[in-house]
């Protein structure tokens, strides 16, 4: 689904210049459930935001499917994000004041092939709180109602940048459940970004990142549930 290679993003000029990305080669596929691990300033949210057409990069090849991602226009850019794409960030950016399913709606009206909001939040086991504004759920449910606003436009790619990052283990936990089911039940891609190396085991493979490159990469033959992570 993705054809990446020699990928660069370098920010700054002179003695101010970093490389954020300094020659990444790496394919993803259909289905898959891949985790990045990585320390902080190693590339990974860089690659994140390349691969959802919310940066592009300074140099290297980026395909999605038949779409060069480096030379797209921002018409391109914008149709890949809106149809293809479903972002899920550590803070919410739920709209105080609508609903959860309102929030979801938000989604579905400009997308091409929507879900009902009500079926996406059932998928993440919140059929019980449709009415519910952000202020009366908890900080896990918040976050499930983010995943579901980004699965309701059906996208191939789901992107997620530390989707735990400010929940306890245990909200972690159903947070990720609930990931998972989406990549399982839907086969949409997904990609994780995390500290947690206790997360690698719910992965069909694991990158490892390091100075703006794929450090080394694992496969599992049989990844396990979130509820079974060892934290």
């Amino acid at each position: 689904m993705f054809h990446v290679r020699g990928l660069t993003k370098t920010y700054g000029v002179g003695e101010a210049e970093v490389h954020a990305l300094a020659g990444v080669d790496l394919d993803l596929n259909a289905g898959e459930l891949i985790v990045l691990l990585g320390p902080s300033g190693s590339g990974k949210t860089t690659l994140l935001n390349n691969l959802g057409g919310l940066d592009v990069p300074t140099q290297g090849e980026l395909r999605y499917r038949d779409l060069d991602l480096t030379q797209a226009t921002p018409d391109e850019l914008t149709r890949y994000r809106r149809d293809s794409v479903g972002f899920i960030f550590q803070f919410y950016n739920l709209i105080p004041s609508l609903t959860a399913r309102e929030n979801v709606g938000l989604i579905t009206e400009i997308a091409r092939d929507p879900m009902d909001p009500r079926s996406a939040l059932e998928l993440v086991n919140l059929g019980a709180r449709l009415d519910h504004f952000p202020a009366q759920l908890s900080g896990g449910e918040q976050q499930r109602v983010a995943i579901a606003r980004a699965i309701a436009k059906r996208p191939e790619v789901l992107l997620c940048d530390e989707p735990t990052g400010a929940l306890d283990v245990r909200t972690g936990i159903v947070v990720l459940d609930a990931i998972e089911r989406v990549n399982r039940e839907l086969g949409t891609l997904t990609v994780i970004i995390t500290h947690n190396a206790v997360m690698a085991d719910m992965a069909d493979r694991v990158i490892h990142f390091l100075d703006g490159r794929v450090h080394r990469e694992s496969r599992n033959s049989n990844r396990v549930p979130p509820s079974t992570l060892r934290w």
